[in-house]
């Protein structure tokens, strides 16, 4: 009997179709914003077919941009900051849990994502608002009714509530691979609980912490709805600044040239931590 030759396709038409759809759906439309970027501008006839560096070197030197930077850097960073504080620690509790209360706690951590960001926006404006459920509270309880909306202490908390779900999946998913007994076998061997979990689940956390970090800071320095509902015209992030300047005064070349510099920030920012939690991780588990 002869045997039948099977063809295998090489490993580069196997990953061909994505590679089309990954080229055509990010590399493409990044290259032409890149290049739109460079286009010098005229209020009275457009976008001129010239080249120039006076959009970078306008955001790079102007005050009002770099301001709008920092104000995305600090509440994307502060966000993940809140975010690991709370979502760890309920990740661990949700590690511990047994069924049914594990499956419906994990239900109620990813319910809020399949409800749309500016739904859960509008509502935190209502209750954020002057006569929002917050404010009467506060008055019920004898203080002074505080402003809060379009505040970045409103958008912190919507970010937070927004984001925390991709916080505390990665770091469920990490103490998933944790045998439980380990814990137990530090307890026997003299170590006390925070012991424990200093030296034992900590370190298996990290990555997961890594994972959720990146993923929170990404996102919420490239939040839209929720600056633009709950910050107001004033308090600008960079997404709606970009946003600004494609739709209302119509300067393209200016909105690519900030959201190619707000990419390239989060890129060097999220590798540098990326390095610098790796590293530690290499050195805490051998």
């Amino acid at each position: 009997m002869t045997a039948r030759s099977s063809f295998v396709p090489a490993p580069w038409l196997l990953a061909g179709p994505g590679t089309l759809f990954f080229v055509g759906l990010v590399l493409l439309p990044l290259a032409l914003t890149v290049i739109l970027s460079f286009h010098a501008y005229d209020h009275s006839s457009g976008i001129q077919n010239t080249f120039t560096l006076s959009h970078y070197v306008a955001v790079v030197t102007d005050e009002y941009y770099l301001s709008i930077f920092w104000r995305t850097l600090r509440i994307a960073a502060l966000t993940t900051l809140i975010c690991a504080a709370i979502g760890v620690p309920e990740a661990y509790i949700l590690s511990r849990m047994r069924d049914p209360w594990r499956s419906i706690f994990l239900l109620v951590i990813i319910g809020p994502l399949l409800v749309s960001v500016v739904v859960r926006t509008f509502g935190w404006s209502m209750l954020l608002g002057s006569q929002g459920l917050v404010n009467q509270a506060l008055e019920l309880f004898g203080f002074p009714a505080a402003k809060i909306l379009y505040t970045e202490t409103a958008i912190v908390i919507a970010l937070v509530h927004v984001m925390l779900p991709f916080m505390v999946i990665p770091v469920w998913t990490a103490l998933q691979k944790l045998d439980p007994m380990v814990e137990a076998a530090a307890w026997t061997l003299g170590a006390s609980r925070f012991t424990a979990l200093r030296r034992v689940v900590m370190p298996q956390v990290t990555l997961g912490m890594l994972s959720g970090s990146l993923i929170v800071f990404g996102l919420s320095a490239s939040a839209f709805a929720v600056p633009a509902l709950l910050g107001g015209r004033r308090l600008k992030m960079a997404a709606t600044l970009v946003y600004d300047e494609y739709l209302h005064e119509l300067n393209w070349p200016l909105g690519a040239s900030i959201a190619i510099i707000v990419l390239v920030a989060n890129l060097c920012i999220m590798l540098a931590y990326n390095r610098l939690v790796e590293t530690r991780a290499r050195r805490t588990l051998g």
